[in-house]
């Protein structure tokens, strides 16, 4: 039920923030209404997308770590 909330209440604060920036920017609160109801879409599509591309960067790092333990000798002779 927390989590629900949470959501919900983020889902609110994002789409009053998009509104009120358009809003502000323009004098229309029918940009604004669009800014609102356009922004949650765009991370619901966008999200998952950055957080694999995050999720990759991070196993090349482990990955690079890990090599770099397995071989400390290549490790010293690149610096790394």
């Amino acid at each position: 039920m927390v989590t629900a909330a949470k959501t919900t209440s983020q889902i609110g604060m994002h789409m009053g923030v998009s509104f009120g920036i358009l809003y502000v920017m323009t004098g229309s609160v029918a940009i604004g209404g669009v800014a609102a109801v356009l922004e949650p879409i765009c991370n619901v599509i966008l999200m998952p997308l950055h957080d694999r591309m995050w999720e990759r960067i991070r196993a090349r790092v482990e990955a690079r770590q890990a090599n770099s333990a397995a071989h400390p000798d290549v490790a010293a002779i690149h610096g790394t």
